[in-house]
């Protein structure tokens, strides 16, 4: 990969047919290193959405990629709280798919509304119920602007 990138004729922020840019494909996998190579080069937009507006974070969330959201959360260049087509944010995708230690991370920054609500007004704190992933539950209830009693 890195000879790949050390080349000035292609572009490394190119998407497919979905939308997926290669950042949103290895912060999917989990792959950190390939993430911190493409994130050096300057052609490369780490919060480029996916044709249903699904960013590099937002794949790295869902997939419970802890080091790869770390790294792109670093950046004062990647929305940490940008919703996608259905209105599902970094935290609500992580919520679902019970990623506790993706979760924490989130809920660390200021910028993120844990109770912004979806397309179909559903809550991170109600995926993280639904779910049955208490650890989740108990970590979105902490969170000092978490509300339970919004209603769905």
């Amino acid at each position: 990969m890195r000879i790949l990138l050390e080349r000035n004729d292609i572009n490394p922020d190119k998407q497919d047919r979905q939308g997926l840019t290669p950042l949103s494909w290895v912060s999917g996998s989990g792959h950190e290193t390939v993430v911190k190579l493409l994130l050096a080069r300057e052609d490369v937009n780490p919060d480029k959405p996916d044709k249903w507006c699904r960013t590099p974070l937002s794949w790295a969330s869902m997939s419970g990629h802890e080091g790869v959201v770390r790294t792109l959360l670093a950046r004062n260049d990647v929305n940490p709280d940008k919703p996608d087509k259905w209105c599902r944010t970094p935290l609500s995708r992580a919520s679902g798919a019970r990623n506790g230690g993706v979760v924490g991370l989130l809920l660390e920054r200021r910028d993120i509304i844990p109770d912004k609500l979806e397309k179909w007004y559903l809550t991170p704190l109600l995926r993280a119920s639904s779910a049955g992933h208490e650890g989740v539950v108990r970590m979105l209830l902490e969170s000092s602007n978490a509300n339970p009693e919004e209603p769905d």
